[in-house]
């Protein structure tokens, strides 16, 4: 993989002023991030966070308040006959029209590529390959991302940029649109990718960046990133275990003494404890060393890596993802 930067954003803003108003919304906050020949970036964040507004700059589709994007060395806008034969674009809701079948539609959006794909290889490798008679408006909520992912991919782009691309499809669906953008992937093809689906950037993405309110908070490797969350053991105990975990000891006997964890935060709600730690090996088998040899039952038990999962919901401000 070259080092060298296929798309280059820096000090990004954008701007919202409402027509008749002196009141402005700035969606992106001054952000800066490189992606590099061969990789694909996962851009994440909540609703709102700015994602969306960032890949319509890099698209093209809309200017920046302030700062610059280049992608292949190009303004995105000025250069735009240049870049768009490299360029593929999947958006977060596609607006095909909705009385062309998908053959049509196909044919259609091959007429503004300079050298398009077989239109049946493309429809192949989405799966829609036995839908081309039928028209977009029939189609299901899935069908039609897929039927965006084929348009995106149709000029055979070097680079492709996608917005929620699984959104609506089911699991089976979803599973596949991975491996067809893994072996993107492999051919060299660079991608930027916003999900809300953080098992899709774990499996696709080289590096991440998780946006939070216009800005990017933290950006790295998956397992740079998992890093900075330890991992977390989580049980419940019963009440008589329970009192003595929290006073020290369990019935005054020593041999009961609950375990230490040197470098790890235990901490308690009611009969629930929760170990954040960098150790989870180690940590695991000396609290279940503990539970054995005290006949102790740890409910609702627990033992979860560092992930990227807890990275998202700590920037997020709660407990689950998206």
């Amino acid at each position: 993989m070259s080092t060298a930067p296929v798309i280059s954003v820096t000090d990004l803003t954008r701007t919202y002023q409402a027509k008749k108003s002196k009141n402005a919304y700035t969606a992106v906050k001054g952000i800066s991030f490189d992606v590099r020949q061969g990789e694909v970036y996962g851009l994440l964040g909540t609703n709102g966070a700015g994602k969306t507004s960032t890949l319509e700059i890099v698209e093209g589709l809309a200017a920046p308040s302030q700062g610059t994007v280049r992608v292949l060395g190009m303004d995105p806008i000025a250069d735009r006959v240049q870049i768009r034969p490299e360029l593929g674009i999947m958006l977060q809701s596609g607006g095909l029209p909705k009385e062309l079948t998908v053959a049509e539609t196909m044919r259609m959006w091959a007429g503004t590529c300079s050298t398009p794909l077989p239109v049946d290889d493309v429809l192949g490798e989405v799966d829609l390959n036995h839908r081309t008679d039928v028209r977009v408006g029939s189609l299901s909520g899935g069908e039609q991302r897929r039927l965006d992912l084929a348009c995106a991919l149709l000029n055979d782009p070097g680079i492709v940029i996608l917005d929620e691309p699984t959104t609506g499809l089911d699991p089976e669906s979803r599973a596949r649109t991975w491996e067809l953008l893994a072996a993107l992937k492999d051919r060299g093809v660079t991608m930027i990718l916003t999900t809300h689906y953080l098992e899709e950037a774990e499996r696709l993405a080289d590096r991440i960046a998780i946006m939070d309110a216009g800005v990017i908070a933290v950006e790295g490797r998956l397992d740079d990133l998992a890093a900075t969350e330890g991992a977390e053991i989580s049980f419940t105990l019963p009440d008589a275990a329970g009192a003595g975990a929290a006073g020290g000891n369990l019935a005054g006997r020593q041999q009961d003494v609950f375990p230490s964890f040197p470098g790890a935060q235990v901490t308690r709600d009611g009969v629930r404890l929760r170990i954040e730690t960098s150790r989870l090996q180690e940590d695991t088998h000396r609290l279940l060393d503990w539970a054995a040899a005290n006949d102790v039952t740890l409910g609702h038990f627990s033992a979860r890596p560092a992930s990227l999962e807890r990275v998202f919901a700590k920037i997020a401000g709660r407990d689950s993802t998206v």
